[in-house]
């Protein structure tokens, strides 16, 4: 298979990174800085909040810097408007940038959900392995689907990208199966709320009727 080479997506995210980590820093290095970007903020919303910085070790927190910097983009651009911060201005995100990184921000959420739904837990979560499995790939299908035909190079970029995620996160799901298959069906099945649903819904879509020996819901 052809390697694909990714253009204007990785460029654009890594530049986007970099820029508002720094000035997550820099609008909280000083307590002048902090309350210059508060004002900013006064009379425009009910609560004043700060930029937030990251965790390398945690990639939900690298999405929820981008969300907040997202939220904040035009107090940030009030605050480098300021004559002593003019120096700071190439760190400001275009909107063009901040199109692809909305896009981007989009496509992770339901995975955000579902890791912190799954690690938040303090019951047994073995029923819900497939379900977890059948919403993330429906997901990335549904981005996949609207990506399609799109003729943009971070469109096409944000396609590819999503593509080898579904193939990363299917070799997940095959090396599971072979081994502990049956303990995720038997467990989904006896889940009151699910039962034979999930399989039945495969069998439709795969144009098969349910009463067929050959169906997922014979089978199960």
């Amino acid at each position: 298979m052809r390697k694909y080479v990714f253009h204007d997506i990785l460029k654009v995210l890594k530049l986007t990174f970099i820029k508002q980590r720094m000035l997550a820093v820099l609008i909280t290095l000083t307590p002048g800085h902090r309350n210059e970007f508060i004002d900013c903020q006064k009379a425009k919303v009910r609560i004043a909040v700060l930029p937030i910085m990251d965790v390398k070790t945690r990639w939900n927190s690298t999405l929820e810097l981008l969300e907040r910097a997202y939220c904040l983009r035009e107090f940030t651009r009030e605050w480098l408007q300021h004559p002593k911060y003019s120096e700071y201005r190439p760190l400001f995100t275009t909107q063009d940038e901040w199109t692809i990184v909305k896009y981007v921000m989009e496509v992770l959420r339901p995975f955000r959900y579902w890791t912190l739904w799954m690690s938040k837990r303090h019951t047994v979560t073995l029923h819900h392995g497939i379900t977890v499995y059948n919403e993330m790939f429906d997901h990335m299908d549904g981005v996949m689907r609207a990506l399609a035909k799109k003729k943009t190079q971070w469109k096409e970029d944000l396609f590819f990208a999503v593509k080898l995620a579904g193939q990363k996160l299917s070799k997940y799901y095959t090396e599971v199966t072979p081994t502990t298959g049956m303990l995720l069906i038997s467990a989904h099945i006896l889940d009151p709320f699910r039962k034979l649903t999930s399989f039945t819904k495969w069998d439709k879509g795969m144009d098969i009727n349910p009463e067929d020996e050959t169906s997922y819901t014979t089978q199960y």
